[in-house]
């Protein structure tokens, strides 16, 4: 026999520890090399952590949504096993169990149930208290185990109706679960909670309390200011309107709004440097690139992954890469070096149809620029009233280095980049 321990990836400096999300494999399964084992949620990024060898999983260490740090051994894999193996190895570790079998006499008789499935602990004692048997769920957990989301379904489900007539006390038990669902992985589905009074309780996410973090953090240490100013969007989507078809043709790519406002925002920056730098200690540091953040939401929340060098892109590299964001932030394939760092953000909440917002600043960044849904509105132009497609950008900055005037005249220069686009190309 030869094992191979299967551990917890490296994580990043600031990231101490993970939680892991779901094993796809369990004891006795083949697994090929790289074939990915289990996902590992740090505050930034979900990782994949794949099989070193080839082999069968002989042990796990650690179950899901323990909490484990780098270099900690989850499994072990029996690089000389073969599947079929593996069984009859496996299958004396369930002859042992006969051996307490006169335990669980002791033990609540909701830990057992037919099919050999298991109640956790939770879920047991939920069970004794409405008088159900375990034949009567069916568990959803790791082998099979019933979960406290299980019996929590069951008792709300129609087909529980048969239950109260075996034993009609059990009827009213059914309006004591209010603390919902701890295990419950899946989105939170809002007609859930309009019927009656029910609560349901989540834990957040590493990402979900990383963010939280870190917004405190800014309004705490920030002195955040917000200025505002109004823009007229008609040259940008006159220019995109006339160039869209062929853009995408010749770039493979769509020819959106944002890598107008990332040139603007560079432009600007350029400009007016102090947008661009950050606090440390005592310290300014004025950064000499543009690694500009993108706010993206995503099915685990809001992530910022970082266009570097974004004064070196054209527009079509820029849309090019947001597109490519968007679609690992949605499979869950962003990197830490994707999140990393960064001098300047954007947060595009137009896109949810937001007319208007201060945006907070993502530290140890020192501005971040705002932009919103673009409305036609009746605007004067030469002493005449005129509907334009106009947007509201804000911009948030650190008074603490930035001044009014720095912060007005940055905004103003990324206005007039994208009120005559020309300007973008001319560097003007």
């Amino acid at each position: 026999m030869a094992i191979v321990e299967v551990v917890v990836p490296q994580l990043s400096e600031s990231v101490a520890e993970a939680t892991l999300l779901n094993w796809y494999k369990k004891p006795g399964d083949a697994v090929k090399r790289d074939e990915n084992l289990i996902d590992v949620e740090t505050d930034k990024v979900v990782l994949e952590v794949p099989a070193p060898s080839a082999g069968v999983i002989v042990e796990i260490l650690c179950e899901d949504g323990a909490t484990v740090v780098a270099g900690q051994v989850l499994a072990k894999i029996d690089t000389e096993a073969s599947a079929s193996a593996s069984v009859p190895a496996a299958a004396p570790a369930p002859a042992a169990a006969p051996a307490p079998a006169a335990a669980p006499a002791a033990a609540p008789a909701p830990s057992s149930s037919v099919d050999g499935s298991v109640a956790m602990p939770a879920a047991a004692k939920m069970m004794a208290e409405n008088k159900l048997s375990a034949d009567q769920i069916a568990g959803s957990g790791k082998d099979g185990r019933i979960t406290k989301g299980d019996v929590i379904g069951t008792l709300n489900a129609p087909a529980a109706a048969p239950a109260p007539a075996a034993k009609p006390a059990a009827a009213p038990a059914a309006a004591k679960p209010v603390s919902l669902l701890p295990e419950v992985k899946a989105p939170l589905d809002p007609s859930t909670l309009i019927e009656g009074r029910p609560e349901q309780r989540v834990p957040m996410s590493r990402l979900r309390a990383r963010v939280a973090e870190r917004l405190v953090q800014s309004q705490q240490t920030n002195a955040i200011l917000t200025t505002f100013n109004e823009v007229n969007m008609k040259p940008v989507m006159d220019l995109r309107n006339k160039y869209k078809d062929k853009f995408e043709k010749e770039h493979g790519a769509k020819l959106g709004f944002m890598g107008f406002f990332v040139k603007a925002a560079v432009a600007a920056l350029k400009k007016y440097p102090v947008l661009n730098a950050s606090v440390d200690g005592n310290d300014i540091v004025y950064h000499g690139y543009f690694d500009i953040g993108i706010a993206v939401g995503s099915p685990r929340g809001l992530v910022v992954p970082i266009i570097r060098n974004a004064d070196q892109m054209s527009i079509a590299d820029i849309e090019m890469k947001i597109a490519e964001f968007g679609q690992k932030a949605k499979d869950g394939k962003l990197s830490l070096d994707d999140l990393t760092g960064g001098t300047f953000s954007i947060s595009n909440g137009g896109v949810f149809g937001s007319m208007l917002s201060t945006p907070i600043i993502n530290p140890p960044q020192s501005a971040i620029l705002g932009i919103h849904a673009t409305k036609e509105r009746a605007v004067v132009e030469n002493g005449e009233i005129v509907i334009r497609p106009m947007n509201y950008l804000a911009m948030s900055y650190d008074h603490r280095i930035i001044d009014g005037r720095e912060a007005v005249l940055g905004l103003v220069a990324m206005k007039e980049a994208l009120e005559d686009p020309a300007r973008l190309l001319l560097e003007l």
